[in-house]
């Protein structure tokens, strides 16, 4: 598995493709693919068939995974995109911070 910048509840930014610029949260994450599903973005149609007796088929929008590589992580303080950092607090545990304003993530 590689390690992802990302995890499920950041917000991030759309960095290229059809949704350029578009803010969304994470709403999971898989790092066996390299992908992250974002909230809003990335929009497709399935079709749904009906697999029980009354149930309704239909046309469904629904969010569709996207390349961890095409999202960057909203800074807190300024809310414009940056890179993810890590830094060592003094009681030595590991904290995410944003490398434009050192904020932690």
């Amino acid at each position: 598995m590689s390690k992802m910048h990302v995890k499920t509840g950041d917000t991030v930014i759309v960095i290229s493709g059809r949704d350029k610029g578009k803010k969304g949260k994470v709403l999971a994450v898989s790092p066996k693919e390299g992908k992250v599903i974002v909230e809003g973005l990335n929009i497709v149609s399935k079709h749904i068939k009906p697999r029980k007796m009354g149930q309704p088929g239909g046309i469904v929008k629904a969010e569709s995974a996207i390349y961890a590589s095409k999202v960057m992580l909203v800074d807190p303080e300024s809310g414009k995109r940056t890179r993810v950092g890590y830094k060592l607090l003094s009681d030595g545990t590991k904290v995410r911070i944003a490398k434009k304003s050192g904020a932690q993530l």
